[in-house]
């Protein structure tokens, strides 16, 4: 029987772990990447019978994980696969600071992870497989902060921004080629993770939206991980994905 496969990075917690979990149950192959290996997904693993690598890669070394998986890639037999997709999940947020009071180290951190990463994973993932003739899939998970600006979230909203237009640009040179991959920078909505509590936990005086953030955990207006999730694989399942390069999975 062929495996979907599944390459998942920040699979270690939070929206990532969730879908990695429910990849799993759906009896999917997956390879993780991520700072930290969980061993709750080998668990999870066994119980559902299907293949499971978890690699642990600090994605600030973007180039070194892109070579790791050009070569592992290099090393599978597409006749195996029924398809093949890549999910670049993993982000950080930089010190919740204005740009004036910012690290310059913090920001090359945020983007190195948030961006430079994922379109070195492409690179690497779009090369290895391009004679393979099965379905070709990236999800690049960004947000509504690469659409939208805000004060003291300039290296995260940079790095989602840059990764809406890369997938953009992805998506031209994809639908040029016979057995183009199907592309899209997806937000997610706004999901309960750390993220929303270092938000939440920042300085107000540094931080002119914290309100907002903790209005929205006040009111309820937070989705789940596994919630958020669901929704996420759900959108790279739909026949259509791909058709629109930037999209928000809450339509």
């Amino acid at each position: 029987m062929k495996h979907h496969l599944y390459i998942l990075t920040g699979a270690s917690r939070g929206m990532g772990l969730a879908m990695a979990e429910q990849l799993l149950q759906a009896g999917h192959a997956l390879l993780c990447i991520s700072r930290n290996a969980n061993p709750a997904l080998e668990s999870a693993a066994q119980k559902a019978a299907v293949p499971l690598t978890q690699w642990t890669h600090d994605l600030a070394d973007g180039t070194g994980a892109a070579a790791r998986l050009s070569d592992w890639l290099a090393g599978q037999n597409p006749d195996d696969l029924a398809s093949v997709s890549l999910i670049n999940n993993a982000g950080v947020i930089p010190p919740i600071l204005p740009v004036s009071q910012s690290q310059p180290a913090d920001l090359a951190w945020a983007l190195r992870v948030g961006l430079e990463a994922p379109m070195a994973l492409c690179t690497a993932f779009l090369g290895a497989t391009r004679s393979w003739t099965l379905p070709r899939k990236v999800l690049n998970i960004s947000s509504g902060l690469g659409r939208y600006p805000m004060a003291s979230q300039a290296g995260y909203c940079a790095a989602k921004a840059g990764m809406d237009h890369f997938t953009r640009c992805m998506a031209l040179d994809e639908a040029l080629q016979e057995h183009g991959a199907r592309v899209c920078s997806l937000a997610p909505g706004v999901i309960d993770t750390d993220m929303q509590v270092q938000m939440r936990g920042a300085a107000g005086e540094a931080f002119p939206d914290q309100a907002k953030f903790l209005q929205l955990k006040a009111n309820g207006q937070l989705s789940s991980a596994p919630q958020a999730a669901a929704q996420v694989l759900a959108f790279l399942a739909r026949p259509d994905f791909g058709e629109q390069a930037v999209a928000d999975v809450r339509g």
